[in-house]
């Protein structure tokens, strides 16, 4: 009962806050991706920041190995990304394809890290492009 006032406090403090447009067409374009609702490039990319985000490079490349025509994905990105991040992706792919045949293990993961680095550092690039992308969904 105590923890059910503080709670209750909680969601309303939740339901007081009110979201910009551009907070509300951010949030619609994620919901849209969760449901495969989002064109590509954009699809692509979203995925590839989430994956990015969630467990590296390598994470990335495992799924959608796993789950669809990777090389077909990075060519889509690679059509997107500005060439930081385009270079960084191909160099994070030749490091997996590597370290998936056993070939140079540290040096791969050492790669992948470093890959996994410069995304971080230049994340704000692929936000910019999602950014422009989001003012045109409708909320």
């Amino acid at each position: 009962m105590f923890f059910d006032l503080f709670r209750r406090k909680k969601n309303k403090d939740i339901e007081d806050v009110v979201l910009s447009e551009a907070d509300e067409k951010w949030n619609r374009m994620w919901d849209l991706w969760a449901d495969g609702d989002i064109e590509s490039p954009y699809n692509e990319l979203m995925t590839y920041q989430s994956e990015v985000n969630n467990g590296g490079h390598h994470q990335y490349f495992f799924n959608t190995e796993n789950n669809g025509d990777i090389r077909k994905d990075i060519e889509i990105l690679c059509a997107i990304l500005p060439d930081v991040l385009k270079d960084n992706i191909q160099t994070a792919f030749k490091a997996y394809i590597e370290l998936e045949q056993d070939k140079n293990i540290d040096t791969n993961e050492e790669i992948l890290e470093k890959c996994d680095d410069v995304f971080w550092e230049n994340e704000e690039m692929i936000n910019s492009i999602l950014e422009s992308y989001c003012k045109k969904i409708e909320i």
